[in-house]
């Protein structure tokens, strides 16, 4: 994506789809500490080491340890956001994981320098969707994020009601 934030959309949306198996707050932010690494490039390739399935999923496993130490404050968070949360470590390790593939897949779409398989030079995803086709399927996914948080709250609020 040209920037992090387009990956909101897609990560929110699959993460809340898929709550009852996804760590959602460990998969969106998977989504976002990839681009991290670059930060740190101010010349092309920009997309050097973590953006690729093999490297990209050490990079996933150590967020998901890393974000099982700070499981209170997801919990927080989550209670504050109102959506139901049970966190454990195989689950956050694995949301790790597939948040940093889903970031890595997207920007496999969208930029040339990606190399998804590395250390394969393939590249079967460039441009299998156009780049304003890649937009707008990242901004229209917000609205399923809007619909899909509706439904969450909901139901935390149902639940809420039957354990008073």
């Amino acid at each position: 994506m040209p920037f992090t934030p387009y990956h909101f959309g897609p990560s929110g949306f699959i993460g809340l789809a898929l709550r009852k198996w996804i760590d959602v707050p460990v998969f969106i932010l998977a989504n976002i500490i990839v681009d991290i690494e670059v930060l740190f490039y101010h010349h092309w390739p920009y997309h050097r080491y973590v953006h690729n399935l093999l490297i990209g999923a050490a990079v996933g496993v150590i967020w998901g340890l890393l974000a099982y130490l700070a499981k209170p404050i997801f919990v927080k968070a989550m209670q504050f956001v109102r959506i139901n949360y049970k966190a454990n470590l195989i689950k956050m390790i694995i949301s790790g994981i597939l948040g940093v593939w889903l970031h890595v897949f997207i920007d496999s779409i969208y930029h040339y320098d990606v190399l998804i398989f590395w250390p394969s030079k393939a590249k079967p995803f460039w441009r299998l969707l156009s780049r304003p086709e890649v937009l707008l399927w990242c901004k229209l996914s917000f609205i399923g994020v809007a619909i899909l948080y509706i439904f969450a709250v909901w139901s935390f609020n149902k639940q809420k009601k039957r354990s008073n």
